[in-house]
């Protein structure tokens, strides 16, 4: 905790420093049309500072949440069947012998992958482990809705409205109202895989955490393909991502597209009055937990943005477990989102809990292969996610003009 104070009070004393340098760089370019490059590029590394300790409060925040809630492991209690899963797997994992692992895996209800293609699922604390990281990792899992289920496509019926009301006396006709207009969303998941390797005498090392070490190898390159996938994906061979949908002008907004307001040009150096636009496209009923969603370097252009009266629109939490803010609302970071560019979406805005859905499918398998790249042991690991907004008035984007 000692360590979380200090850290927001950097954050505070570096935002300061920021700011009054900030506003010597605005008044030389007032006043002579350009800035001193040196007291640019002094601003440009306090900014960079400001993003550093940020992360670094975030991380710190994580870390006190996890050993809250004792997420840490240690003592937790598992029924008979699940234990003598997890210890089969963990023989077979590093000899090969599977043993009555396939009846062990049934009995603690791990079994509900299709095993054509071999291997077995994981424990269920290994696969903890290794979502745990993944959503420490990937921006859009901490927005979005995450649901696991135990078939291959989710599917929900989404009212688009339609459906009409209105007051009545205890004796007074009752006309017919309108139906609601439905449309179903489905989203299927997709197969995910990563290949990690080891040495036999490693794997014979009695003191290796095999769960710690497969979450190490495994669940950052599954966190960084999901969370380019979550913005970029063309949803046929992976999750469709949020660039991938079709985009339109705010005013045209239309069921199974997404609005988007105009951000002027690229410098997006005039464009407070545009954020605003943004927030104000979004229906009241969905900006409480909205946020903002751009990359590291869209970032660094908004801190220095300010309003008509001279405040900075964007501000640091200065309280533990207090988000950074933009006009209010928690900023979000993902280097996956594009830049600020000419045609280019560098900002998203919305309420990403109830816009965007992820789906994992239950149960993370691993296929042990010792034969192919001796003296290597491989480990196929794969697991299906899936992932699409199903709720489109929920988010909106800025669009930077094309010249």
């Amino acid at each position: 905790m000692d360590e979380l104070k200090k850290i927001i009070e950097a954050l505070g004393k570096t935002f300061e420093a920021f700011k009054g340098e900030n506003d010597l760089r605005l008044k030389e370019i007032e006043a002579k049309g350009h800035a001193d490059p040196l007291l640019t590029e002094k601003v440009d590394k306090i900014n960079a500072d400001i993003a550093q300790i940020a992360e670094m409060k975030t991380q710190l925040e994580a870390l006190e949440t996890m050993a809250g809630r004792g997420a840490f492991g240690g003592g937790t209690e598992v029924d008979q069947a699940k234990a003598a899963h997890t210890k089969a797997f963990d023989s077979w994992f590093r000899n090969g012998v599977e043993g009555d692992l396939k009846n062990l895996q049934v009995q603690a209800s791990a079994s509900t992958l299709d095993d054509t293609a071999g291997g077995f699922t994981v424990p269920e604390e290994m696969e903890s482990t290794l979502d745990r990281v993944a959503a420490t990792v990937s921006a859009m899992r901490g927005l979005a809705t995450v649901m696991s289920i135990g078939t291959d496509t989710y599917k929900k019926l989404v009212n688009q409205g339609g459906a009409s009301s209105g007051w009545v006396g205890e004796k007074g006709s009752r006309a017919e109202t309108d139906t609601p207009t439905l449309k179903e969303i489905a989203i299927n998941t997709k197969e995910l895989y990563a290949m990690p390797a080891a040495t036999q005498k490693l794997l014979d090392d009695s003191r290796i955490d095999i769960a710690a070490w497969l979450g190490n190898e495994v669940a950052i390159e599954f966190a960084d393909e999901e969370g380019d996938a979550f913005v970029n994906g063309d949803g046929v061979s992976e999750p469709k991502g949020l660039d991938a949908y079709t985009k339109i002008t705010n005013a045209s907004y239309a069921w199974g597209k997404m609005g988007y307001v105009a951000g002027g040009h690229a410098s997006l150096l005039n464009s407070a009055d545009k954020l605003i636009d943004v927030t104000n496209a979004l229906k009241p009923v969905y900006l409480n937990g909205s946020s903002w969603l751009m990359n590291r370097t869209t970032l660094n252009v908004i801190r220095k943005l300010k309003d008509g009266e001279g405040n900075y629109l964007w501000r640091p939490g200065l309280e533990a477990g207090a988000p950074n803010v933009l006009l209010g609302y928690p900023t979000v970071t993902d280097d996956n989102v594009e830049d600020i560019g000419a045609g280019n979406y560098p900002l998203y805005f919305g309420n990403f809990k109830r816009g965007y859905l992820i789906i994992d499918r239950f149960g993370i398998r691993v296929l042990r292969d010792p034969f192919s790249s001796k003296p290597y042991v491989l480990f196929y690991t794969t697991k299906r996610v899936g992932g699409g907004i199903v709720m489109y008035e929920a988010i909106k984007a800025m669009k930077i003009a094309t010249s």
